[in-house]
């Protein structure tokens, strides 16, 4: 079916990108206006015209037959020569021309009109499927302006160098993915992100390709080439992401390659026994019921609405911002048990300000704190650049040698000579240095200080919430889903935020290997886990998840490339949308199921008895095929 490999590659049958001819341009569309005008024409001739008859009759009705059957059939032909015999292709071909063997010209004509008519539908509901998904994201300019010599020349946006400047104007669109190299513009991200409000970018700051500037005039330095901006990273991935079918779907290619064949030999005999059986064997009448048959048990309504349904959903979730790799995870998450959810920068900011020095007798801040400040530049960790903001600009550090980061504890090296620990108190005992405080009476997160085995006080440091984490619980909760946090941050800590938060349960004080025992003991308790993190440092735990979610996958190439599901906006309320767009889609999915397999089985009876004509198959067929792409396109318009 032209439809169905449109869906499954993105890239054969008909062309549906930018300047693409409109579906009721087509030639197919064309081609059934002519046949139908012409199936019209004869059945009026039919009752009005005694004299039409005979080749008359036949030429008239073959006409008309031809420009829809025409396709078809070499569609069947193509089939049988790449060895799949059992097509809809040859169902339909072989169910027509039995209708003009046994002079059902006009039945004839309407099954083949009206699987054509189907056809178009079909293609054009994938089309429209695609189309909205690329307009969501991929609508960037095809040209761009270039700043060069103080000169503004107009190019390909493809062509383009790394390190071009673009003078972006206000309401025009990012091209490519760069730079701001001017002091500040605000930016509309909504293709990118599906969030209204404008997002203001600083100088030096990364600008993404897809996004819209506001109010000024903005210069953006080129960074990326035209083909490998987060943009095309993105459109790719979800164009692709039917490639990985979701159990429903495989099992439905499963059954179509069974149960048609069984379809055709169950119309075999139903023309064929009943001359054994029937005393008054008519070979035309059999052959007729055979016919009704073999047109009503055609699968299109099942391989063409599933993957159609799975298709809308990942659109839907695009236009919320979210990306699924693969169809397979829409149904992960329909059925989800456990969302379990990193603390740093999932639920909070992760961006981090320091709130308290203190330091033990003999030790004064102004020396050890750049001495710190040092050490923590060597790692990437938002607590680190908490301390160098605190600090400001230092125009001479300290030397900072033989830098070992302990994952889960924190960071050991030679600063001035002197051997440094920061980290959180795990380090400390890990290092056997004395701390003669209450560590279970800090509530914030510690940055643990010791010099040369000698515990020299400590930086308790806070994170804030996220303003959509306390709705994104409750919205989970509300889809009886039970949510847990891990974290390597302190206990105090953990517990002090999921309380704010209303998460079911709440651990701290994890290294990665926690983490995975954690997933694996409440997989084995509770059920299928997602796990939501930054997609790259808890990689084991995504691997071991049924679903991993990277928050804020757009700012990372590496996120994109680990997690499973992408949240392109960095909200955790976005989280029970993924969960409310899977389970519609999978209903929306069994509502096709459910509604091809009753009409087919009552249909098939009835033709099979002789109770049923050729016009309740097509029916059965094209009409159940027609009802079910509009259920599925459904799910396209819907809100959640």
């Amino acid at each position: 079916m032209i439809a169905q490999t449109v869906i499954e590659t993105g890239h054969e049958g008909h062309d549906h990108d930018h300047g693409a001819t409109a579906w009721w341009k087509s030639a197919a569309f064309i081609a059934c206006i002519v046949s139908l005008v012409l199936l019209l024409t004869g059945i009026v001739l039919d009752n009005q015209w005694p004299a039409f008859t005979g080749v008359k009759r036949l030429l008239l009705y073959l006409v008309a037959y031809l420009p829809v059957a025409l396709p078809v059939m070499v569609n069947a032909g193509r089939t049988v020569m790449k060895g799949d015999v059992f097509s809809e292709f040859l169902l339909m071909t072989i169910a027509t021309v039995g209708a003009f063997y046994i002079g059902q010209y006009p039945e004839g004509v309407a099954v083949m009109l009206f699987y054509a008519i189907g056809e178009v539908f079909q293609a054009a509901a994938v089309n429209r499927a695609k189309s909205n998904i690329k307009g969501l994201l991929d609508q960037r300019p095809d040209e761009v302006s270039i700043l060069e010599g103080g000169q503004v020349s107009r190019r390909k946006a493809a062509t383009v160098a790394v390190g071009s400047i673009i003078q972006l104007k206000p309401g025009e669109k990012l091209a490519l993915d760069g730079k701001l190299l001017s002091d500040s513009a605000s930016f509309n991200t909504a293709a990118l992100t599906g969030e209204s409000k404008p997002d203001v970018k600083r100088k030096g700051e990364e600008v993404l390709a897809g996004m819209i500037n506001l109010n000024t005039l903005a210069d953006v330095e080129v960074s990326t080439p035209y083909a490998d901006s987060k943009l095309s990273k993105i459109l790719d991935l979800v164009q692709n992401a039917t490639a990985q079918k979701a159990p429903t779907e495989l099992f439905i290619r499963r059954f179509a390659r069974i149960y048609t064949p069984v379809m055709v030999a169950l119309a075999a005999a139903i023309c064929l026994l009943p001359y054994f059986f029937v005393a008054q064997y008519d070979f035309n009448e059999w052959l007729y019921r055979a016919l009704i048959f073999l047109v009503i048990s055609c699968p299109c309504a099942l391989v063409i609405s599933i993957p159609l349904g799975y298709f809308g959903g990942i659109g839907a979730a695009s236009r919320n911002g979210i990306l699924f790799k693969g169809s397979n995870y829409l149904d992960v998450m329909a059925a989800v048990k456990n969302i379990v959810m990193d603390k740093t920068g999932t639920l909070t900011r992760g961006v981090f300000k320091v709130q308290e020095v203190v330091m033990q007798p003999g030790f004064d801040a102004a020396t050890v704190l750049p001495m710190v400040d040092a050490l923590e530049r060597k790692s990437t960790h938002p607590v680190a650049t908490a301390i160098h903001e605190y600090l400001g600009n230092q125009l001479l550090l300290p030397e900072v040698t033989e830098v070992e980061e302990i994952p889960g504890h924190g960071l050991k090296g030679k600063v001035n000579g002197k051997t440094l620990l920061a980290g959180n108190f795990r380090l400390m005992e890990q290092f056997s240095v004395a701390v003669d405080v209450r560590t279970d009476e800090i509530v914030l997160t510690v940055v643990a200080i010791a010099i040369d085995g000698q515990f020299a006080g400590w930086i308790t440091i806070a994170d804030e919430l996220k303003e959509d984490a306390e709705q994104a619980v409750k919205s989970l909760q509300a889809l009886n889903v039970h949510t847990v946090m891990l974290s390597g941050d302190k206990s105090s800590v953990v517990k002090y935020v999921a309380s704010r938060l209303g998460v079911d349960e709440a651990f701290g004080d994890l290294l990665p290997e926690d983490k995975v025992n954690r997933v694996k003991e409440i997989r084995a308790k509770r059920g299928s886990v997602a796990f939501v993190g930054d997609g790259v440092n808890d990689a084991p735990v995504i691997a071991l998840s049924d679903a991993g979610i990277a928050m804020g996958g757009l700012g990372s190439d590496a996120a994109i490339e680990t997690a499973d599901i992408v949240i392109q906006n960095d909200q955790p309320s976005r989280i029970p949308v993924a969960i409310r767009i899977g389970k519609m889609t999978k209903r929306i999915v069994w509502q096709n199921i459910t509604l091809a397999f009753v009409v087919k089985g009552v249909v098939l009876i009835l033709g099979a008895g002789g109770l049923a004509t050729m016009w309740e198959a097509v029916f059965a067929d094209v009409g159940v095929a027609l009802l079910a792409i509009l259920n599925a396109v459904r799910i396209q318009r819907m809100r959640f």
